[in-house]
């Protein structure tokens, strides 16, 4: 697992330090910047004497707090350091500017660290004594470095400890510099560079059987991806229900009377709980007028887009305050005011009752708006307004918008991942994404505040996920919370945020029979508790789950190990058949990589979720990351991955990079079981991440250059891997790094499937050997997706070709090629 070839290289660059005349022993200096409040992490200087001081690297983090929000929160505030009797060296730090909650991790070494754990005081860390602490932060000293002055701690130390940190960060320099390697500087890089040759020497004896559940999608939603994205509704807030905490009273404007405004005037509208359609659902609205009609509008996600000639349902639960039984007009209005449809609903009663009624538009218009008219001296409370487009995907009631879901399912995957990373665990213990709280009515589904900063009305559910699954013939992979919420977390529900907020261990059989319950109402008959739930809510039949997520790129913690161990072995127990899916954090090494894989390993957990955004040229670079993994222990799930620039593009160059790390996955089809890139799907002026998959607004769908890499591989997956030998006209690494090819078969369809990469900036001319597969005369499909680096809408091509065509085939600069072959 441990990955060396690095190591070894920097050790032939690099030799031993530069550092004449090397003494035995030194003291070092560690300390965290006070000017940025340690953002920049655990940092080291050296000194001979004590007075002349040099830094290890240039603001290099050694060790890094990970307690807090992404990015400027995490800080390491005054840390302490010191080596203790048990041969570790100790880090403690305290996570604010007051003497409170502290941090602590361990090393044996200086560079690999153990995974952190915070508490609420340094009383609380009952490692060590309060005196112990103590003593040892007084001997804290303040010294100038870098022409700053900074408090830390010395230590005297052989000279091989500084060795091994300065080579450490040379090596992350030295990586820094490879993986940031992009196409702009080709024309210098590759000056002069002739045209590939490349000779192809399949072995089909050699064949071997890979995941045929390798292409997916993960869905989270993020970027406004499901309200207002994915789920179909056109009604924006349709249940009064959002609140100023979803975006922690930031915006005074984001309220239960968001989206909504009056037309006419006269009319009061207010918001009530008193007396709700259904506790989950507290906030419902109040409607009176006067003299005149009135009404009340929304203004929809971003407006509300309409076709002329299409039929839209119309709902929403309504009782009558005034004793008066009044119809109420339902209208759609253009900008201008004017209708594009318009129908009624009967006069409402006294109780809460369900209301519909069916708008057909005669006009098309991008920015429509649901207008609710009502009669003179009326007051009516009003719930749950929803308008659906009755043509959603497969046509669904409560469904999904037809074009995006269509997207989705252009892509082939096996497998659909859900309901999100971070959305599952949530940001602190009350916002961990509970699955029950998303099946049943819809008025009795429980929303709650979105992770990344809006409003969930659980309106697209596990019953919608598990709907949409079917539909197009992918498997469900339901992720759930491991007993812990967001590693990122603020400070919600618990006085240390997410990191340590676990659930309490007195309520974790509660929390395990929830996931318990959640595998029978999958996959238990209409006789079950939970089984007959699903059921009633349409579907009879199990969903055939055979996958569920325990976690997502968590902090392998104490609290995390105890919890995660507790539900794995809960539903190891009673469902064996069902493959668990554990977690070793969000990056491609470290800690929680390392001590998520020990776990893993330890328990007999069968498949592990890795993720990892990277540079482009890092998969260029690695493309034996998963060569020497371990083929009797875990398959790997990667979860997450994606090719990031510095100014976030989805371009041709992050999507052949893309590209060139597909293929070593089909490579080791064998050990990588599922692959899901992400995000995937984001809404324009709503987007919180870069790069992501599909671009959409509410007309129309934009799907990157990325996009149809990640669809030709879904369309073109096989069962079978063949080897290949390769000869190159050029043996230079930079240059046979940015060459990739993979050989698959179907071997249900019998078809030979052939992917080629270049990544140069000159044609690669490649020589198949197609002799071995025996073809007469077979039926092939030549489908190329090429052009610059940094074009964004690029499109495949495809056309027919003879085998004659093909066992020389041209690669264009910066090009994807697929051939396809049916025998």
């Amino acid at each position: 697992m441990k990955r060396i070839f690095l190591l070894f290289l920097a050790a032939v660059l690099f030799g031993s330090t530069c550092v004449a005349d090397e003494p035995d022993s030194v003291y070092i200096f560690s300390y965290a910047r006070a000017q940025d409040e340690g953002r920049s992490g655990l940092l080291f200087a050296w000194s001979r004497d004590q007075q002349n001081w040099h830094p290890v690297g240039n603001g290099f983090g050694f060790v890094k707090s990970d307690y807090g929000r992404w990015g400027s929160e995490k800080r390491m505030i005054r840390p302490f350091l010191f080596y203790d009797a048990d041969d570790l060296w100790h880090c403690i730090w305290n996570l604010d500017n007051k003497e409170g909650a502290v941090a602590y991790t361990s090393s044996k070494d200086l560079l690999y660290w153990m995974p952190q754990s915070y508490f609420i005081s340094q009383k609380a860390l009952k490692r060590f004594t309060p005196e112990k602490m103590n003593a040892e932060r007084s001997r804290q000293q303040q010294i100038v470095i870098a022409g700053a002055a900074e408090t830390g701690v010395i230590k005297k130390v052989p000279w091989n400890i500084v060795s091994g940190l300065i080579k450490k960060e040379q090596l992350s320099g030295y990586r820094s510099r490879l993986w940031g390697e992009t196409t702009k500087e080709d024309a210098r890089r590759f000056a002069g560079l002739k045209p590939l040759k490349l000779v192809i020497s399949p072995e089909p004896a050699g064949a071997k059987k890979i995941s045929n559940l390798l292409m997916g999608v993960f869905f989270e939603d993020i970027n406004y991806a499901a309200d207002g994205g994915l789920y179909a509704e056109l009604i924006q807030n349709r249940d009064f229900e959002y609140a100023p905490s979803d975006k922690e009273n930031r915006d005074p404007a984001w309220n239960s009377k968001k989206a909504w405004s009056l037309s006419g005037n006269g009319a009061e509208f207010t918001i009530d709980s008193v007396h709700p359609v259904h506790p989950n659902n507290k906030n419902y609205a109040v409607l009176k007028t006067a003299g005149g009609q009135t009404g009340v509008i929304n203004e929809g996600f971003d407006g509300i887009a309409v076709t002329a000639g299409e039929r839209y349902d119309f709902s929403l639960f309504v009782r009558s305050m005034s004793g008066k039984k009044k119809a109420l007009a339902i209208r759609l209005i253009g900008r201008q005011g004017e209708e594009l449809a318009a129908a009624s609903v009967k006069e409402p009663t006294g109780e809460w009752q369900q209301l519909r009624t069916v708008l057909i538009a005669r006009k098309t218009a991008a920015g429509a708006r649901l207008e609710i008219v009502l009669q003179p001296e009326s007051v009516i409370a009003i719930d749950m307004v929803s308008l659906f487009p009755q043509k959603t995907f497969r046509a669904r009631k409560n469904g999904l918008r037809a074009d995006l879901a269509a997207s989705i399912a252009d892509l082939h995957p096996r497998f659909v991942r859900f309901p999100g990373g971070c959305v599952a665990h949530g940001d602190g213990l009350e916002n961990i994404y509970h699955w029950k709280n998303t099946i049943g009515p819809l008025e009795a589904r429980k929303p709650q505040r979105n992770l990344w900063g809006y409003h969930q009305t659980a309106g697209l559910g596990y019953f919608e996920y598990f709907q949409f699954c079917e539909d197009i013939g992918a498997a469900p992979l339901p992720v759930v919370a491991a007993g812990v919420p967001c590693q990122n977390s603020a400070r919600h529900g618990h006085p240390l945020g997410g990191q340590q907020g676990g659930i309490p261990l007195d309520e974790m059989d509660r929390y395990i029979q929830d996931v318990l319950d959640l595998i029978e109402w999958a996959n238990g008959s209409a006789q079950t508790k939970w089984g007959s739930l699903r059921a009633a809510a349409g579907h009879p039949e199990p969903f055939n789950l055979k996958y569920i997520g325990i976690g997502n790129e968590d902090l392998i913690s104490e609290v995390f190990t105890e919890r995660f161990t507790l539900i794995y072995k809960a539903v190891k127990e009673k469902y064996p058949a069902i493959t668990i899916i554990g977690t070793a954090g969000p990056f491609f090494e470290g800690a929680d990589y390392t001590e998520g894989w020990k776990l893993a390993t330890k328990l007999g957990v069968p498949m592990i979720d890795e993720h990892y955004y990277v540079p482009p040229a890092w998969f260029i670079y690695n493309q034996d990351f998963y060569d020497k993994y371990d083929r009797a222990g875990p398959r790997v799930y990667l979860g997450e991955y994606a090719a990031h620039l510095p100014d976030r593009p989805n371009n041709l160059e992050t999507a052949l990079a893309e590209a060139i790390h597909l293929t070593a996955l089909e490579r080791n089809g064998d050990v990588v079981h599922m692959a899901s890139y992400a995000p995937l799907l984001a809404k324009e002026n709503h987007t919180q991440w870069n790069p992501d998959l599909i671009y959409f607004n509410n007309t129309t769908i934009k799907r990157t250059t990325g996009y149809y890499i990640q669809q030709l591989f879904g369309q073109n997956a096989g069962d079978e891997y063949i080897p290949a030998k390769a000869m190159y006209s050029d043996n230079n690494e930079k240059v046979k790094n940015r060459v990739a090819w993979s050989i698959v078969r179907n071997s249900h369809t019998k078809e030979l499937i052939i992917k080629m990469v270049n990544l140069l900036p000159v044609p690669a001319t490649l020589s198949l050997d197609m002799d071995s597969f025996r073809f007469s005369n077979p039926t092939i499909i030549k489908t190329v997706l090429k052009g610059r680096p940094d074009e964004k809408d690029l499109v495949p091509v495809q056309t027919a070709v003879v085998i004659n065509e093909i066992r020389t085939i041209e690669l264009a600069p910066y090009s994807f090629t697929v051939l396809r072959i049916k025998p």
